[in-house]
């Protein structure tokens, strides 16, 4: 096992991302401090030009840091270097943030979707709508011509009960009769209770 290496906090010396990474590997917790130093920068940087949210940003570089003391062990220095190492565990973590969020917006949306019940089937009403118009007319040929007359009159063309009669020359008496008894028809006829 290697030793760790002494960390110097004066200007003139900048500690080794390498050798830190030595250490870290090796748990020395000051050289994760100087190494977090270094990286943390840029590990934010990274994630925030992918997320552009800086909430979110600090969250995953505190993940991309904490993945980096967990995973130390796994660094290959004939790979690349530490900051590229590092930086590359931040880009990616930041992408699959990204995904993350954008499958969870779909499957909200998805779900918003399957919630929300139409008012009425557009389909369904139209034929409902077709078959009672025609069971309407099938009772209205049950009625007497007269009763017929005066029901189209007064309720299909808007006619007062005067302009009923005026129309099918009929005293007013009689259009309310057959107007009372052609509704009473219609209504036993429809199956519509009193």
């Amino acid at each position: 096992m290697e030793e760790p290496v002494f960390i110097g906090r004066s200007p003139a010396h900048q500690p080794d991302p390498q050798a830190l990474m030595r250490s870290v590997a090796c748990g020395d917790g000051d050289a994760f401090a100087a190494l977090y130093d270094i990286v943390a920068a840029p590990v934010l940087g990274v994630v925030r030009a992918v997320l552009r949210d800086m909430a979110q940003s600090e969250e995953v570089a505190q993940e991309v840091l904490v993945e980096m003391w967990r995973t130390a062990p796994r660094y290959r220095p004939e790979r690349g270097t530490v900051m590229n190492w590092v930086l590359t565990l931040a880009h990616r973590r930041a992408i699959d943030r990204v995904r993350s969020v954008a499958a969870a917006a779909a499957r909200d949306h998805k779900a918003a979707l399957l919630d929300q019940v139409p008012e009425y089937d557009e389909v369904t009403e139209q034929v409902e709508h077709r078959l009672e118009r025609e069971q309407v007319r099938r009772c209205l040929r049950t009625l007497t011509e007269l009763q017929r007359q005066s029901v189209t009159l007064a309720y299909y063309r808007g006619l007062t009960y005067r302009e009923v009669a005026a129309q099918l020359s009929v005293p007013l008496g009689t259009v309310k009769t057959r107007l009372r008894d052609g509704l009473i028809r219609l209504r036993d006829c429809l199956g519509v209770s009193a």
